[in-house]
Formats: C-alpha cells, sequence, structure tokens
C-alpha cells in the first residue's frame, strides 16, 4: 500500500499543469535534440541547467529528465527516414530501421519504435518505483568506506565502458578528479590549483565546465564536419503493424526491456550498450538471422526497447544514491546541488513530493512522446534542412546568457571558452569527455568519503577490505577492469564502438 500512496503523491505532482506544461517541453526538446545530430541530450542539458534556477525543483528535474529520454525516441526517427542517427543509442536502429524505410515500410518501422519504446519506458518507470525505494533505505546503512568504494566501481566500470581507448578513458577520469579538487581543501581551507585567481577559490563552476565541454566543443566538432543532408523522405502511411508484425515484435520488445533495465543501471553508456547488446541478441535468437540488416523489424523492436528502458534504470543509482550513471546523470546531479539538493537515500525521506514527481513525470512523459512522435514525423524531418553554421551562433549566446545569469560573473564566460577549447582538442586527441565530467563530479565525493574513512580508522587503510560491502565494490571494480581488458571482451567493444561510429 505504501507503493500505492506513494505514486498517487507522484501523479499528484506530475499531474499539475504547471509541471505537465514543462514535462512537454522537456520532451519537445528531447525529441528536437535527438532528431537533431551532433547536439544531444547532454549538451541540451548542459546548456539549459542556468535557466533551471528560477524554476521549482521539482519542476527543473521533471523538465531535465524529459529532454533526456525524449531524445531516445527523437534520434531513432532520423536513424529510421535517412539513415542519420540523431542519437549515438540509435545508431544500430539504423541498420534495419532504413532498409525497412527503403522497402516502403517505414510507417511500421517508426511505429515498432514509437510502441516499443512507450511499453520499455513504462515498464522501466514500474521497476525504477518498485526497486528505488528499498535501495535508498539500503544506502542509508552506508558509511564512508562504502561511498568510498561505490565511486570507485562508478568510475572504474565508466572506464571499461568508454568509447575508445580504456588508456585515454582513465587518463580522462584522472583529469576530471584534478579538475574537480581545484579551490580550497575541504578541512583545512588550503587553496589548490588556484594559481591566486580569487575566482577559483570556491572551485570551478560546473556549469561552466558541462557547457564548455559539451556545447561548445560539440558545435565547433560538429561545424568542422558538417555535410550536406539531403532529405528524400516520401510521405509515410500506414503508420501501425500487421498482425504479423505484431507477432515478430513482442519477443524482443520483452527481451529488450529486461536487458535495457539491467544495462541501464551500469556506468558508463548503458543505454548504449544496451541497444547493440538486444541487436545482437535478436540476431543469435532469430529463425532467420539473415534478414538481419535487411529489414529485419525485430532489429528496430529491440534496440529501441532496451535504450529506452536503460534510459529510465539509470535514474535508480542516482536517485537512490546520488552516482550519476553516465554524463546525463552528472549534469542532473548538477541540477539537484544548483536547487540546494543533495542527491542520494535521503531524498526520497526529505523530498517525496520531488523523488515520487519525478517518477511519476517519466509515465506522463512517455505518454506524451507517442502523441509527439507519429503525428510530426515531417516536422521533425525539415527540421534537418536548417544549416548547422545558422544554428550554432543562437546557441551558443543562448548558453553565455544562461550561465552569466546563475552568478553575474564574466569569468564564468570566460570558462566557457576555455573549457569549449579544451574539450574540442580532447575529441580531436580521440579522448571522450564523457568521462572527464564524471570524475570531475565525483572527485569531490570521493576525496571527501577517502578522508572520512581514513579520520575513522586512524590513517588505516584496511578498513576499505575489512568492510564487507566496500570489499565487495572494490572487488567488482577491480572485476570490471581486469574484464574489459580481455583480448575477446576488447575485440568485442571495439566492433560495438566502431559500428557505432
Amino acid at each position: 500500500m505504501d507503493i500505492i500512496a506513494s505514486l498517487g503523491l507522484g501523479f499528484s505532482v506530475a499531474l499539475d499543469p504547471y509541471n505537465i506544461l514543462y514535462c512537454f517541453i522537456g520532451v519537445l526538446l528531447g525529441t528536437l535534440v535527438g532528431v537533431l545530430p551532433g547536439i544531444g541530450p547532454t549538451a541540451t542539458i548542459a546548456m539549459l541547467l542556468p535557466i533551471t534556477f528560477s524554476l521549482s525543483p521539482t519542476t527543473a528535474l521533471i523538465m531535465l529528465a524529459g529532454i533526456y529520454y525524449g531524445a531516445q525516441y527523437g534520434g531513432s526517427t532520423t536513424a529510421i527516414l535517412i539513415n542519420l542517427p540523431g542519437e549515438s543509442s540509435s545508431a544500430v536502429t539504423a541498420i534495419d530501421g532504413y532498409q525497412m524505410a527503403r522497402q516502403g515500410r517505414a510507417g511500421p518501422a517508426l511505429a515498432t519504435a514509437a510502441l516499443g519504446s512507450f511499453f520499455a519506458g513504462s515498464v522501466a518507470t514500474l521497476l525504477l518505483a518498485f526497486f528505488a525505494p528499498p535501495l535508498a533505505r539500503a544506502a542509508l546503512n552506508f558509511g564512508a568506506p562504502e561511498y568510498f568504494a561505490l565511486i570507485v566501481l562508478g568510475l572504474l566500470v565508466s572506464i571499461a565502458l568508454a568509447h575508445g581507448s580504456i588508456i585515454k578513458a582513465l587518463a580522462m577520469i584522472v583529469l576530471g578528479l584534478l579538475l574537480g579538487m581545484v579551490g580550497q581543501d575541504i578541512y583545512t581551507g588550503t587553496p589548490r590549483f588556484t594559481f591566486s585567481i580569487p575566482e577559483l577559490y570556491s572551485g570551478l563552476n560546473f556549469v561552466s565546465v558541462a557547457v564548455g565541454v559539451f556545447g561548445v566543443a560539440e558545435i565547433l566538432r560538429n561545424l568542422e564536419n558538417e555535410r550536406t543532408r539531403e532529405v528524400m523522405v516520401k510521405t509515410v502511411k500506414n503508420l501501425w503493424l500487421t498482425k504479423e508484425d505484431f507477432k515478430r515484435v513482442v519477443g524482443p520488445v520483452l527481451r529488450g526491456t529486461a536487458l535495457g533495465s539491467l544495462l541501464g543501471i551500469l556506468p558508463g553508456g548503458g543505454h548504449i550498450l544496451s541497444s547493440f547488446a538486444s541487436y545482437s541478441a535478436e540476431k543469435n535468437l532469430s529463425k532467420h538471422p539473415e534478414e538481419f540488416g535487411h529489414g529485419a523489424i525485430e532489429g528496430v523492436a529491440g534496440p529501441e526497447s532496451a535504450n529506452n528502458a536503460a534510459a529510465q534504470t539509470s535514474f535508480i543509482p542516482l536517485l537512490t544514491l546520488g552516482i550519476p550513471a553516465h554524463p546525463v546523470m552528472a549534469l542532473m546531479v548538477g541540477a539537484f546541488i544548483l536547487q540546494g539538493i543533495t542527491p542520494g537515500p535521503n531524498v526520497i525521506s526529505e523530498q517525496p513530493a520531488l523523488f515520487w514527481g519525478i517518477i511519476a513525470s517519466m509515465w506522463v512523459g512517455n505518454v506524451l512522446l507517442v502523441l509527439l512522435n507519429l503525428p510530426l514525423i515531417g516536422l521533425w524531418v525539415k527540421m534537418l534542412t536548417i544549416p548547422y553554421r545558422a544554428l550554432f551562433p543562437a546557441i551558443v549566446i543562448f548558453a553565455c546568457i544562461g550561465c552569466y545569469s546563475i552568478n553575474q560573473n564574466v569569468y564564468d564566460i570566460y570558462a566557457i571558452a576555455f573549457f569549449g577549447l579544451l574539450g574540442y582538442v580532447l575529441i580531436r586527441f580521440g579522448c571522450e569527455p564523457a568521462p572527464m565530467l564524471l570524475g570531475f563530479v565525483l572527485g569531490p565525493l570521493l576525496e571527501e568519503h577517502l578522508r572520512r574513512a581514513m579520520i575513522i580508522s586512524r590513517g588505516d587503510p584496511l578498513i576499505f577490505i575489512e568492510r564487507p560491502i566496500s570489499a565487495t565494490l572494490l572487488a567488482l571494480a577491480a572485476l570490471a577492469i581486469i574484464v574489459a581488458l580481455l583480448p575477446s571482451i576488447r575485440r568485442k567493444r571495439d566492433q560495438v564502438f566502431v559500428e557505432e561510429d
């Protein structure tokens, strides 16, 4: 009965007209950035963080969450219609989705993506509602050693799942940890890495770092690689599935939902990994594997269900432990902090309306996405005809104004420019900035829990091994790196990211 009462509270919050409006704005923007290749939810949320400062915490987080899972929907539209995935997790959808469109079956492909996504998102949200509270209660028993071990596990798993070289991902984590140390020491107040610049004494501005690395750097990269997008989409008809189509998609949707719900919790790229894992599983289980790559509807149903389920369950570690599973969730941590809320297990007891309101809003958002995506297909595709060089000045100006509005400090604008150039250089050298942002967000938490644990143990590092939970988490962290370095796993991993590119 507690869960029913809690969901009742959540829906009373989510169905508030003001929150429905911002949920709609969030999923609309998410669909838009999913359709437009090269922008993505990470850059969009980074640039919209300053605006959320003027909203209530619940409204702001409902909108930001809508942007994230809305992008998973939008990415499939252009992947199917013009073979141009708007989101990295939709890359595998393009393999069979585009072939279906070429065969005149774009309607069933789009319907499969929308309905599979809706089902998976709804089920994963239900899992979030049921499993998040007990996990949050369990997390209340965590002490400093357990949190330190959990953060180490999250960072190392994100390295194992990062795009490209593991060594470069590790370097990005270390760089992020160092950037997180800028400012005054948390115990002694001694300045670190400040170079006698007064603005650095309070640490680097999270919004400036995020906007620079994921906003400006992505814009520079996309301007460099801009190509003419020829949109050749005929009128999409028959936006429904035949009886045979229904039979073929039921199994992949169920399996994709289960797989995505599980992998979405993993740090790193759980939503990307789940879509490729689902495609591989459906191809291996199919009685007609030769159809894959030539328009198999299962190749759309499974991956789309998996990436949307993963998008919802990736909120579990954020809401229960305060640990972000990937860069978008790291930005959500930033949104919590901007609103004066510490994400973690206490949120469910101290801010029940916020906690359950976010969960309930995901059902509302999934309904809005189904209503948005299919009727507005023509509009989304026309958006691709807008030259990117016309979009980027408005995006940059908008981001700078928003960032300046938080502290009215021009130094934050200089920081955006610096981190934009740094992010671009990192991308050019094949380094993925995502692990850096995770390191930057988790670095101060890692240091705080490490020092607390050492104070408790009076300097004895064996405290991390003597306590069963922390020892288990550290063992899993070591196992994650060992498994990622195995030759067979490395080949599979490289293959997935080559296909994504």
